[in-house]
Parts: C-alpha cells; structure tokens; sequence
C-alpha cells in the first residue's frame, strides 16, 4: 500500500519517522478515521473539524483543510485501486528536543493510509460491561488521541472476539462508551445516549445519528445514566465511523425486548440515504 506522508506519497515500507517526534515520545498527536464508500470519504469535513479543534488542543499549530484531505485520499485510492477503503488520517506534533516543551509545535508529521474494508451491512454484536473503568480526559475534552492504553486494556480484558463489544462505566458507575464506539438505547420510542460531560469522545457518527433521529422525529436525551438503566432498554446499539450502527442483541445475560430493531432500522435508513444521496451527487457533477 501506499502512504502519504508530509506530501510525499510512498510504499509503506519505505516510510520512516524520526524517533525524537513527541508524537512517539510524548504521544502528542490526534487521528481520524474514515469510512470511504465507493471513493466518497463519509462525513470527512465533521472530521477533519474534529481533528483541527484537536490540533488547537494539543498546541500543533497546523489546520487542515477539508479540500487538501479529499484530494490526498483521492490520490491514495487512485494508487491503491480502491473504492472502498477504511482511511486514518494522523497528525503528530514532529521532530523536535528531548524534553516536555510549553511552545507551539509548526511542523507536524502528517500521515493518510488506508486499506480495504467490506463489513457486513446489518451485523449484530453482544456488549458485556468492562472492570476497567472509563478514564478521565487528560485536557479539557475528550481527543481522538495517541493515548490508547485505556482501550488497549480493555480489549485486553475481553479478548479479539469481534463479535463482542466491551462497555465502559466512569468510575462514578455511569454508562459511558464501547471500547471503539458510542453507545445507544431505547426505551418508550426515547432514544438515550451519554453526555459528552461523562469524559467520552464526541463521535462524529454520534453526532450524524443524533441528527438522523431528529429529522426522523425520534425524541433523544443525553445524560448520566445507570447501568440498570441501560439494561431495562428495547433496543441497544453502538455506532463508529467504520461499522456505522451495530445492534447489541444481548449485554451479559441481559436481552433485548423489541427483536425487529425498528428504531435501529429507521436511523440505518436514513444513514443509508445519505451515502446514496453522496453518491448520487458526483454523478451528476453535483
């Protein structure tokens, strides 16, 4: 495969970064992920504002643009040959001293690979609640960032299963996200999700469902929640950039009353029409 790699685009063998970026000494950098469907990168300027509020965050004082990302993805797919392809955009603070610096980082090592990806259209998981609880935000927000050891140990803790997704709590015992997605229920037609105030990442597919169940009419709440409260929905589901919506038919030995997913269907629907309205658009030049 071929990366881009500071406006160069080379065989992922052959790329090189240098030990002294604080990326790798001090884990100050920031990634996305994007779903590219059939050449078309899903949601890419909800992302790419995500990754530059990040940047801001972390002192690296570079913007990206949503035009120069589709363009490199552009370029990656054409020398890749793929249409479908599962896209990390990673931008690290670059080589610099030894030491913890208080000033801006202005050379950022900024890398795009892909691979291929074909994930079943409509998969179901099972959740099962993790021991390891959700940590804190080390700044003001949540960041998509190079610190993953809370993640890592949890998968740990479950195991490479797929078909199972592992359930944070914070350490006040409420919901808070899956070790790779956001987390979703209903109950009474009301579809309920974490606050971001629980310390969880602002998902962008979050934020693309959340405005899906409203123009479908679906009434939402974001809030603390119980683990009790989780376990008395109809239907639970978890969303990432990658698998989209994915129902939970089961957490622990808890099931699910409503079998038919109706809610989880309706907002698939609408996910749905939006990458063939996407789709749609560049045909007709749009």
């Amino acid at each position: 495969m071929f990366i881009y790699i500071n406006g160069d685009y080379m065989r992922s063998e052959e790329v090189r970064i240098s030990p002294f970026d604080h990326g790798y000494l001090y884990g100050l950098g920031v990634f996305e992920t994007i779903r590219v469907y059939e050449g078309h990168p899903f949601l890419i300027d909800d992302h790419i504002q995500r990754l530059n509020r990040a940047l801001s965050e972390l002192g690296i004082q570079k913007k990206m643009d949503s035009l120069f990302a589709q363009k490199v993805i552009k370029k990656l797919l054409q020398i890749n040959n793929l249409l479908d392809a599962y896209v990390r955009v990673n931008v690290s603070a670059g080589e610099s001293e030894l030491g913890i610096r208080s000033t801006f980082y202005e050379e950022p090592t900024i890398i795009f690979f892909m691979k291929p990806i074909h994930i079943p259209a409509f998969q179901e998981k099972e959740g099962t609640f993790l021991t390891i609880k959700r940590n804190t935000p080390e700044g003001t927000f949540r960041l998509k960032s190079h610190h993953y050891m809370n993640n890592i140990l949890a998968k740990r803790e479950i195991g490479n299963d797929r078909s199972i997704e592992g359930i944070f709590l914070t350490k006040e015992g409420y919901v808070a996200e899956g070790i790779v997605s956001n987390i979703f229920w209903v109950k009474n037609n009301i579809l309920y999700t974490p606050s971001i105030d629980t310390g969880i990442l602002n998902g962008v597919t979050r934020n693309f469902v959340l405005k899906c169940a409203e123009k479908s009419g679906v009434f939402f709440e974001e809030g603390f929640y119980s683990q009790d409260e989780l376990l008395e929905a109809e239907e639970v589901f978890v969303t990432n950039s990658l698998q989209e919506i994915v129902p939970l038919t089961r957490i622990e030995n808890y099931s699910f009353s409503r079998k038919d997913h109706s809610v989880i269907k309706n907002l698939r629907g609408l996910y749905s029409e939006y990458k063939g309205y996407l789709k749609a658009a560049d045909q007709l030049g749009g």
